[in-house]
């Protein structure tokens, strides 16, 4: 089995991809298979509106100059998604949105490419505005029809400084927990024990 997580911070290796590191580590000790894609540096443009997705059908997306297809390709390669993005003005970052719409709207187009996959937000913070975060990126997996673990708290952990997020106990227990459920959930769903 394999998890995919996708880091929308512009801070590469930054508070949003420590925490997936925490979740990793729960899914990594059962032996789940483990990828960061991190899209710092990296320029995605939002969804064109084109709907050649639609014609095609072949699980691509029009625009070609960017990630999107090879983040699309993984996605549907892997047994689960994580999705993390640090809080912008009470929304995911813009890549993360871009991301999400288009890969989004070719997974509908090609008959909900992602259902039935675990998926799961994680969210860095500096103080507020996570709720939005969490909620956009779960109404994505929700609308795919993928099926979202929980954990003690929401997935949130807080820290504004690189590191910072160590410090918040909860939020790393959080996603300790949250590695610890979307491991027994993919075992679950696949037939293992």
């Amino acid at each position: 089995m394999k998890v995919v997580a996708f880091n929308g911070s512009a801070r590469k290796d930054g508070n949003t991809a420590l925490l997936i590191r925490h979740v990793f580590t729960e899914l990594e000790k059962t032996g789940v298979e483990t990828e960061l894609v991190q899209l710092a540096g990296h320029i995605i443009r939002g969804c064109t509106a084109c709907y050649l997705c639609w014609e095609r059908k072949d699980h691509r997306c029009a625009v070609k100059n960017d990630m999107v297809n090879d983040c699309i390709e993984k996605m549907a390669g892997a047994d689960g998604i994580v999705l993390g993005s640090p809080t912008y003005f009470a929304d995911v970052s813009a890549e993360m949105k871009a991301l999400i719409d288009r890969s989004g709207m070719v997974a509908r187009a090609n008959g909900d490419l992602f259902r039935r996959k675990v998926g799961a937000a994680v969210v860095a913070e500096r103080r507020g505005g996570a709720n939005h975060v969490f909620a956009t990126i779960n109404n994505f997996f929700l609308i795919g029809q993928m099926i979202i673990p929980g954990s003690v708290y929401w997935n949130f952990g807080m820290g504004r400084q690189v590191g910072e997020v160590e410090q918040d106990e909860e939020g790393v227990r959080t996603m300790h927990v949250l590695g610890e459920n979307m491991a027994w959930l993919l075992k679950k769903i696949h037939g293992a024990e």
